[in-house]
């Protein structure tokens, strides 16, 4: 083994006693105890920030161990040991990205289709418009068609044909086809009681007829059904109730 010159051993012992005396000295924190260098790559206002950080944080722990007195006894209050947050991640950092979502699955969205209407200014309107309508069409109608009224009724003398008013023309005319009970109760009230129902079967509260096909067909049946009846007892009765023709016999009806 080659022995090492003595000039070399003292200018290695010279310079790790230079680099001793020139490596900055441990910062003692606020408890005393030595803080390593920090890095040098950290901004010097960051690390005096992070300090002043520590210090308050030590100082409001120790206020934190404070006696409260009540009654003849002393409770004291100690503060948890310092360390880093339980949920603190590696190297003391809090802050962890936990998950990533799409910002549509966490919106609460509130609002919801309405199935009401305001009673008022809204259905009102309508109905208020609507009676106008009704009593205008009314006013015309009386105006120009001539409806006098008749001599007192002779009991001697039956009017030939006989008909029961326009409204009633459809039960008259279900009388010349069907047994009183079938044409008076059977076939009116089997009408009622389906027209009652269609609430119930037909639940449908879209207002487009494309979307109510049931309702619109069912009530189309219902009144083509009365109003053809209403047809044929009005114009194509004549004496004795028996069918005619209006064009060649005349029409028995009047308003």
């Amino acid at each position: 083994m080659t022995e090492v010159p003595e000039h070399l051993l003292k200018r290695a012992q010279a310079a790790r006693d230079k680099a001793k005396a020139e490596a900055p000295a441990p910062a003692a924190d606020a408890g005393g105890a030595a803080e390593p260098a920090g890095d040098p790559r950290i901004p010097a206002h960051l690390l005096e920030r992070s300090k002043a950080a520590k210090a308050k944080k030590a100082g409001g722990e120790q206020a934190a161990a404070a006696v409260a007195t009540t009654g003849g006894g002393t409770a004291v209050a100690t503060a948890p040991p310092p360390g880093p947050p339980t949920a603190a991640g590696p190297g003391g950092h809090t802050q962890r990205l936990l998950t990533v979502v799409k910002s549509g699955s966490i919106q609460d969205v509130k609002a919801k289709p309405i199935d009401k209407v305001h009673t008022w200014p809204h259905l009102l309107i309508i109905e208020f418009v609507a009676a106008l309508l009704v009593t205008a069409f009314l006013l015309i109608f009386s105006w120009v068609v001539n409806a006098p009224l008749q001599d007192l009724a002779n009991f001697n003398q039956t009017p030939n044909p006989s008909k029961a008013p326009w409204y009633f023309l459809g039960l008259q005319e279900l009388l010349t086809m069907f047994h009183p009970m079938v044409a008076g109760v059977t076939i009116p009230g089997m009408g009622i009681f389906l027209l009652i129902l269609a609430p119930y079967i037909d639940k449908n509260p879209s207002n487009k007829p494309e979307f109510r096909k049931f309702a619109i067909a069912l009530m189309t049946v219902h009144l083509m059904f009365w109003g053809v009846l209403t047809i044929i007892g009005s114009f194509f009765r004549g004496p004795g109730f028996n069918f005619t023709l209006p064009w060649r016999d005349g029409i028995f009806f009047e308003f």
